[in-house]
């Protein structure tokens, strides 16, 4: 019997490789994603389009306004840097927004009877970012397991699967293509066009690019230049 796994689903490359992943393991993937406010909300409007063509049973999209704290590029009045990708924390860093999103899905796994979720984050072609960590998500797991009915009771142990990690943005391209991921349908940039163009100069543009780049592959978005 194939069980159940909750998968954080933004439309962008590493999420859409990990539901890939998630799906390549045996379970059903349930993708969850956020509308918290973002300047980049094309990328709900990906998410809602395509969420079931790359391989969710369902689709929940979760609504809050992290707009009223501020503090991020992403959800304040801040300019998204497109100067190069950063080595510090950068201001696309939205606080505490993975602790955030992982604490609805673990809700959510626990009303599915789920007892797996599945983030794309990565540690290696990253931002800088602290809540995409290993030590991270190692504490989150075992918060999840203290946290909730179905931890204390034993009824399952929650897992946090981070599959993509540890590996280079060309290798989390080569292994979704490997398992027929269509990168056509996702979205990765922090300022698109009102056209939906990507801008090809943030910090996840520049990954992006560099990623197919190192795969010696083209990326099949359109940009601005």
């Amino acid at each position: 019997m194939q069980r159940k796994a909750v998968v954080l689903y933004s439309s962008g490359l590493d999420s859409t490789t990990c539901m890939a992943i998630a799906k390549e393991e045996g379970f059903i993937p349930y993708a969850i994603s956020f509308s918290y406010g973002q300047r980049h909300s094309l990328e709900l409007s990906v998410a809602r389009q395509n969420a079931v063509k790359t391989g969710a049973a369902e689709h929940l999209v979760v609504d809050f306004d992290l707009r009223l704290m501020g503090g991020s590029a992403l959800t304040a009045d801040i300019d998204v840097p497109k100067t190069g990708v950063c080595n510090d924390i950068p201001v696309t860093y939205v606080p505490a927004r993975n602790t955030i999103f992982l604490s609805f899905a673990l809700g959510w796994a626990e009303v599915l009877g789920a007892s797996d979720i599945f983030i794309g984050v990565n540690a290696l072609d990253y931002s800088g970012y602290p809540d995409c960590r290993p030590e991270y998500i190692e504490s989150f797991e075992k918060m999840a397991n203290l946290a909730t009915r179905t931890g204390v009771e034993g009824i399952s142990k929650f897992k946090i699967h981070a599959p993509l990690i540890s590996m280079s943005k060309a290798d989390i391209i080569r292994r979704g293509l490997e398992l027929g991921v269509d990168y056509g349908l996702t979205h990765s940039c922090y300022d698109p066009t009102p056209e939906g163009l990507s801008c090809g100069a943030c910090d996840s543009c520049r990954l992006r690019l560099k990623g197919f780049a190192e795969a010696g592959l083209s990326d099949p978005l359109l940009y601005v230049s």
